[in-house]
């Protein structure tokens, strides 16, 4: 091989040192790649909030490297025809949050909000071994996945601000979730205080009502049912409905955890209670009325059969969210 002439040579070595060599063109590469990719995102996301995504478009802009973004996907079946409820729910929180970030004064392209439908990307549901829906996960910026990096979702619910804390503890970006104005409050609120308002200027001579003491029991009662069967965790941690298995299409409204419920159970627990409630009280009355033997004796069995039927129930219910309580009454 004949020798390259020295002006030649030396005019080669500067033209590699100028360009920092192979090494320096894949790295030129990769930044452009990357810049692509976030300039395709952030025009995506000026658009839409959340990024609908299928399978050509999850390999390239979320699993294929280079990234210096967090992208959080959502994993749902939102057609008609998968009759996923808890999607829907779900979607609509996941939709508060995006938006809360993207018309937030703090977005920046160091996070992303995605979505991956069934029927839209179900190479992408094979390709990660996922069989339930919604799923949502956080593919970091650097790395796989680790487990935390899936939200669970049967614990904490799908609240807007659930996600929130979720999404700071796994890419250290807090979000002020803002939600639409909700008027409906209000609105009850001033209709109550209307139909009161009513009833004292129609009733303005008579007002004994207002000294009733059993419509004033069984508000009370309602109020300590409704806070008894867990109400107020429902409003605070937005967990769904109910759960329906994708596979058997079987609906779930029990949940098998004792650190999470569905809102089904909660009514289930609410009818259960007022059961044995209206229970107790036909039992009081049988004891303490003046009615006849006979009609007391009818209230006793009555009141007897509600309190032994729903506690055995309520006592099922428990047996399986505390896997291995080793009591029952009646049935398991």
């Amino acid at each position: 091989m004949a020798a390259l002439p020295v002006p030649l040579l030396a005019l080669l070595t500067l033209l590699l040192a100028g360009c920092g060599g192979p090494g320096a063109a894949g790295q030129r590469r990769k930044e452009m790649v990357l810049s692509e990719k976030v300039n395709q995102l952030m025009e995506w996301a000026s658009k839409r909030s959340v990024i609908r995504m299928n399978g050509d478009k999850f390999r390239r802009l979320v699993k294929a490297p280079p990234r210096n973004y967090s992208v959080i996907v959502m994993f749902t079946a939102l057609q008609p025809h998968r009759q996923c409820v808890v999607c829907k729910q779900a979607d609509e929180e996941y939709q508060i949050l995006a938006n809360s970030w993207r018309y937030s004064s703090a977005f920046t392209n160091k996070i992303f909000f995605a979505m991956v439908d069934f029927d839209e990307g179900s190479d992408v549901f094979q390709m990660l071994n996922m069989n339930s829906a919604p799923t949502f996960i956080n593919f970091p910026a650097k790395g796989k996945p680790k487990r935390g990096d899936t939200y669970e979702l049967q614990v904490r619910g799908f609240a807007a601000e659930q996600l929130a804390r979720w999404v700071a503890d796994r890419t250290d970006v807090h979000i002020r979730v803002i939600r639409p104005p909700n008027y409906a409050g209000p609105l009850m609120l001033g209709l109550l205080l209307a139909v009161i308002g009513g009833l004292v200027y129609l009733r303005g001579s008579n007002l004994d009502f207002l000294y009733n003491k059993t419509g004033w029991a069984f508000a009370a009662l309602c109020f300590v049912l409704a806070m008894t069967s867990g109400q107020m965790w429902n409003h605070i941690r937005g967990p769904p409905y109910a759960h329906k298995n994708p596979h058997t299409g079987q609906v779930n409204y029990i949940h098998g955890s004792s650190q999470a419920q569905f809102v089904a159970e909660t009514h289930i627990v609410l009818l259960f209670n007022g059961g044995v409630t209206l229970g107790m009280v036909l039992l009081h009355e049988a004891a303490t009325s003046d009615m006849d033997v006979g009609k007391r004796k009818i209230m006793c069995i009555a009141g007897i059969g509600l309190v032994v039927l729903f506690f055995s129930w309520l006592l099922s219910v428990f047996r399986s969210k505390y896997h291995g309580y080793p009591y029952s009454f009646l049935m398991s």
